[in-house]
């Protein structure tokens, strides 16, 4: 069943609910490869963070198209949950300063791993990933 668009605020909401969300990229023969990611919803846009040199960053290069629902830390996808649709881009690094920001405010574990990486004069390259909602499917 396919969510109006007038619903897809709620979807996204609910997707956003939770600390983790099911990032599906697609390799170029078109398997799916999803993937638990921590992310935030700001201002309409679902916001995640990786290495640069994860998988996931190459698949969304050759294809931004991708698909998230919500999960849990193991990616176990909840009976019942929105699936939807949705476009990937890359942030450059003064928007990707901008979510790590949000990032460090919403979750303490992401502020003890920077402060870690800081006591170690250790630099954690990630890049940061927004994704807009396309439609939903499969709620």
């Amino acid at each position: 069943m396919s969510t109006p668009p007038s619903d897809l605020r709620q979807t996204l909401d609910r997707i956003g609910e939770g600390k983790y969300v099911s990032l599906t990229t697609f390799r170029s023969n078109g398997q799916p490869v999803p993937t638990p990611v921590g992310s935030l919803i700001h201002q309409g846009t679902l916001y995640a963070l990786t290495p640069p040199e994860t998988g996931k960053i190459k698949r969304i290069r050759n294809n931004p198209q991708v698909t998230i629902a919500p999960c849990n830390m193991k990616g176990i996808i909840p009976t019942g949950a929105p699936t939807v649709r949705a476009t990937a881009r890359l942030l450059d690094p003064t928007e990707t300063a901008r979510v790590q920001e949000m990032m460090r405010r919403r979750f303490l574990v992401y502020r003890l791993v920077h402060l870690v990486d800081r006591a170690l004069r250790r630099e954690r390259r990630l890049v940061a990933i927004a994704i807009a909602i396309a439609i939903a499917i499969d709620t």
